[in-house]
């Protein structure tokens, strides 16, 4: 038989053998009980949030358009001992599932087991880095044991509850791994046959639907290898007869403690994703779209900050990002108007202009088109079956007829809300001082200096090491005490006393104190506090990576004239004696006397009783006065702050043209990297709940708030005769209208800007143009007109001139800038 009858032979086996499953794949999409899909998904991690916010977080999502949830599998959160599990509270994965069926979406299971996600070492148990032998991820028994059986494990509680879609659930897709790709390229033949092992274990375990590895370009078959990235549209599969799937858009990017914000425009994120599609995508997710919270300690990296905001279409605290939630549903629905012919058929691609193309997608169920214009700068007039079209740079432009566009990339129709953090209520505080002098009975005693994770196991940020020094009644009393770090962050006591704080960064967690220190003739008592910021979460072989004092640590300046106390005793104390108390807790800080909170004091705890503050809006805390530490409600850990450490990076302007990425476009320059922390309400009691703050550094809890999340006012920007995607069948242009809505329980309150022609700026900072209609604001706010908006949640304006007393400049193209404040 020729070698291309046999790989049609191949190929037909393979096809007849995915085609057996309730969902199934071929080169042009998703296959679900025989329907195929172009699938649009977005990514809610269920520990980032609490279970119930889950339900509203789905339903926006649905709202938006989602066909699909996806999520990783958090093993350290579920196996936090070996074979103890856990699935309870924020970790209750078949809850979570569950939720998503009732809202008739589908589920993307990310079962990894590795996960990178900037979670607390990758998702990884630390508990597996002590396994004997053990090498992870690669041709290592240990490690495959560990992860086939905790993968098993996740399957099959998903077979017990019926959640895939094979038996009537929502689970539709899984992956095994995570990114290996790039550390396989670094590891050799040991990390290929890893991976083989890998897919051939998870297809092997009959889940009824397809199994992806991302970024794995020899995923083997039947396996899908994906896209993960900013931009995947150059993405192509290993194999013909695999779909195109991108499982990782990224919607913005991560925080770290010490980094500026990084946002992403939603022009560009559209822009992507609409490339994506025309060039054949069958599935796409958003990474994130709705980020959340790094609760307790599971960020990772490390110095990955508490907030995973993500700059995603849903934000933090549960609320809409406008405009990028709302542009992407519109751009969702232009894409499900083309679904019919997508699904049918490969492009037609012509080019129509320089840097413009149009990419045809003809069905027996009719057409549909994207026109494409590449160039960063300048707007492009093209024609395309005879007609005319205008096309802004860096966009793409929806036809689901191939005549009416419904939706530019560009061309944001959906409202603009603006945010603010409002003051709810301040603090009286207590005090209670870490002793820093002494220790206990659980400390011990060890010749030379050992790595901070081998001792605490992660069960704990902080590691004390002490040693002792001799002096002669001649000596130098005033040393240089030198001390090399893995990180992330020391504080330095010489005989009790505060001598020197030092912390790394999110580029060199590594560290180095050295200072002139105040000693006596006899005894001295060394101490050095080594606090540990997440562990990391990528890289090659991250289980070898160490933290905490490895040395060398030297006093120099002396007589004799420099002294190595590396490998002297070395006596050691995991945690804070606080953390033994449990001070965090409602027993454990009555457990203590209390008194009257200073500030500047370095390792502090504050305590204080506050009520819930009335209504719905979502809480967090406003950390700005603080150093660095972490926070508890009600025994609940909130997460590590560290308003101190101010953002370094490139803050300015921000233009959606051209190529993105995560230093483009950024905020916080010079202020906090982050300075609110969420406070879950379902955290909270009506009344007596107990804030616990462990400060570090010795910041002034005075200026604590307690703040809500609300909108503060709504924008929309309109340009005149675009047309609606609602109305496109009708093959008209219907005249526009400026829609604006504020959140339930708010209306507008004031009208802060409208202009009709030419208007300047952005939502909360818009200025009048060279044109501008005098009559802008009297349609918003004249009494006794239909569209008035003042004391409503809703109104809607037409765009055209006669609402705004006339043509102000005619033969210009006009649009319509206003913003409501919501109260």
């Amino acid at each position: 038989m020729a070698v291309g009858e046999v790989m049609r032979v191949v190929v037909t086996v393979l096809l007849f053998a995915v085609s057996l499953a309730s969902v199934s794949y071929d080169h042009r999409a998703v296959i679900v009980n025989g329907q195929r899909r172009i699938l649009i998904s977005g990514s809610i991690h269920y520990p980032r949030s609490t279970p119930e916010m889950w339900p509203d977080l789905i339903q926006k999502a649905k709202d938006g358009g989602l066909d699909v949830i996806q999520t990783y599998v958090f093993w350290n959160g579920h196996e936090p001992s070996p074979g103890q599990y856990y699935f309870e509270d924020r970790y209750d994965l078949v809850r979570f599932v569950k939720l998503v069926k009732q809202a008739g979406l589908y589920v993307h299971l990310r079962i990894g087991p590795y996960v990178c996600a900037e979670w607390n070492f990758g998702g990884f148990p630390v508990w597996l880095k002590y396994v004997p032998g053990i090498s992870f991820r690669t041709d290592n028994g240990p490690f495959k044991a560990a992860m086939q059986k905790f993968t098993v494990k996740i399957v099959s509680m998903m077979k017990a509850e019926g959640l895939f879609e094979s038996q009537g659930g929502p689970i539709i897709l899984s992956q095994i791994e995570n990114e290996f790709g790039p550390m396989e390229y670094n590891g050799g033949a040991a990390a290929k046959s890893y991976a083989n092992w890998a897919a051939k274990m998870a297809v092997g375990l009959e889940t009824g639907v397809p199994w992806v590895m991302c970024k794995q370009q020899d995923a083997p078959d039947p396996v899908i290898d994906t896209c993960n990235g900013f931009y995947c549209d150059y993405f192509t599969p290993n194999k013909a007869y695999k779909p195109k799937m991108w499982t990782e858009a990224w919607t913005g990017w991560y925080t770290g403690f010490g980094g500026a914000v990084p946002h992403r425009p939603v022009e560009d994120l559209a822009f992507a994703v609409a490339r994506f599609i025309q060039k054949g995508g069958a599935f796409i997710n958003y990474y994130m779209y709705h980020g959340g919270t790094n609760f307790g300690r599971t960020a990772g990296g490390p110095f990955i900050a508490t907030s995973y905001d993500y700059d995603a279409p849903i934000d933090e605290y549960g609320l809409l990002r406008q405009p990028k939630w709302g542009h992407l549903r519109d751009l969702h629905k232009a894409i499900k108007m083309c679904e019919p012919a997508l699904v049918a058929t490969d492009p037609v691609v012509t080019s129509i202009g320089r840097a413009q193309q149009a990419y045809v997608y003809r069905s027996k169920s009719g057409c549909a088109a994207f026109l494409s214009n590449f160039d960063s700068g300048s707007y492009a007039k093209v024609t395309f079956n005879g007609l005319h079209y205008d096309l802004p740079p860096w966009s793409v432009s929806i036809l689901p007829d191939c005549k009416t566009t419904v939706f530019n990339t560009a061309k944001v129709g959906a409202q603009t809300s603006q945010m603010k953090m409002s003051w709810v209520g301040k603090f009286s505080w207590q005090s209670y001082n870490e002793d820093t002098n002494s220790l206990d009975d659980s400390s011990f005693t060890k010749d030379g200096l050992y790595e901070q994770i081998s001792m605490t196991w992660d069960k704990s940020d902080y590691l004390w090491y002490t040693t002792y020094v001799d002096l002669g009644k001649n000596e130098q009393f005033y040393p240089t005490l030198s001390v090399n770090s893995a990180g992330h962050a020391l504080i330095v006591f010489v005989n009790g006393v505060l001598t020197g704080t030092v912390y790394g960064g999110l580029e060199s967690p590594k560290l180095r104190y050295s200072g002139k220190v105040k000693m006596w003739a006899g005894s001295n008592k060394i101490s050095l506090l080594s606090i540990a910021v997440g562990l990391p979460n990528v890289g090659n072989h991250f289980e070898t990576w160490n933290t905490g004092v490895l040395g060398p640590v030297t006093l120099s300046g002396l007589n004799e004239g420099t002294r190595d106390l590396s490998r002297q005793k070395w006596t050691y104390q995991v945690g804070l004696k606080g953390e033994a108390l449990g001070l965090h807790t409602v027993s454990g800080s009555s457990s203590v006397e209390w008194g009257s909170a200073y500030p500047k004091r370095p390792l502090t705890w504050f305590k204080t009783f506050f009520n819930a503050p009335a209504g719905n809006d979502p809480l967090a805390l406003d950390m700005g006065s603080m150093g660095k530490g972490q926070i508890w409600i009600n025994g609940r850990s909130i997460g590590r702050y560290w308003p101190s450490y101010k953002a370094s990076g490139s803050c300015g302007s921000c233009d959606y043209r051209g190529t993105y990425n995560e230093k483009k476009c950024q905020s916080n320059c010079g202020e906090s990297s982050q300075r609110w922390y969420h406070v879950p309400r379902s955290w909270l009691n009506p009344t007596g709940n107990l804030l616990v703050v462990l400060e570090e550094w010795g910041g002034d809890p005075s200026g604590i708030a307690m703040v809500k999340r609300t909108v503060g006012s709504v924008c929309a920007d309109i340009s005149e005769m675009q047309p609606s995607i609602n109305n496109w069948h009708t093959k008209t242009y219907q005249i526009p209208k400026a829609h604006l809505l504020c959140p339930a329980g708010q209306k507008m309150s004031q009208i802060k800007f409208a202009s009709f022609g030419t208007p300047q700026g952005v939502c909360g900072s818009y200025s009048e143009g060279a044109c501008h209609a005098h009559k802008s604001y009297d349609a918003f706010e004249k009494e006794g007109l239909l569209q008035n908006c003042i004391g409503q949640q809703y109104c809607a304006v037409a765009v055209a001139p006669q609402i705004f007393g006339g043509d102000p400049c005619p033969g210009t193209m006009k649009k319509l800038s206003v913003e409501a404040i919501c109260d």
